[in-house]
């Protein structure tokens, strides 16, 4: 058996988790989190520093219309002209990248000037950190978290793994049945809308689901959750 790994990934809003496991952790990791700004809320995820990139690319962006020095990165933008068949309505949603040396943010807005996004974005103090990139909301004008923010990773033969902090809605979502002892808390499996099997972690500073994905063995799922210590890092 391998040794065990430790690595530290720090959520939009400012928490950290901890993994320690012998299961492969060497993936990269992204944050997501709801932002309200100023009465809007918006959506933004953060990553690699490549992760604006690799978004562009999946929405056929091959170029960016704007690019700007900001807060010690660069902000780059790009607007799309998009026929939504089901609505008959053209939009135009324009992708919004801050890069920083290690991280970037992504989010995409509707009806936006760069004036718009650069307004947003002032409201908002990025921070760089060796585990992550942090956002803190300016509450005076208006900007703030709408829930906790999470962080999702993919662990190869486990899944895709989405950390977040607990909360009454989450704890209110737990089966009715007793859920299986694991490092810390209890597994519970339950299944997606599609019929699809996933797994909740509840752990009493970690709120954890767990989707297998193509090269998951589902019936391994409980085996190496035992092999992972999931925890808050201070």
């Amino acid at each position: 058996m391998a040794s065990a790994a430790t690595v530290d990934h720090r959520a939009l809003d400012g928490v950290a988790y901890r993994l320690t496991s012998d299961l492969d952790l060497g993936l990269p990791s992204t944050s997501v989190a709801d932002v309200t700004v100023d009465g809007h809320l918006v959506e933004f995820t953060a990553g690699p520093a490549a992760l604006g990139d690799d978004i562009a690319q999946t929405h056929g962006i091959s170029a960016f219309d704007t690019e700007l020095s900001f807060r010690g990165g660069t902000v780059r933008t790009a607007t799309q002209r998009v026929y939504d068949p089901q609505t008959k309505q053209v939009e135009r949603p324009t992708l919004v990248v801050w890069r920083g040396a290690h991280h970037s943010l992504v989010t995409r807005l509707y009806r936006v000037t760069t004036r718009d996004v650069l307004g947003m974005l002032r409201t908002l103090r990025l921070t760089e950190r060796a585990d992550g990139l942090t956002l803190d909301p300016d509450r005076a004008a208006g900007s703030g978290f709408a829930r906790p923010a999470s962080v999702i990773k993919e662990v190869p033969g486990l899944g895709l793994l989405e950390m977040t902090e607990p909360t009454r809605e989450t704890t209110a979502q737990l089966p009715p049945w007793k859920g299986l002892a694991v490092r810390g808390g209890e597994l519970y499996r339950d299944t997606l809308s599609d019929g699809r099997p996933f797994f909740v972690l509840s752990a009493r500073t970690v709120w954890a689901t767990v989707v297998p994905l193509a090269h998951t063995t589902v019936e391994e799922v409980p085996g190496l959750v035992r092999r992972l210590d999931l925890s808050r890092a201070e």
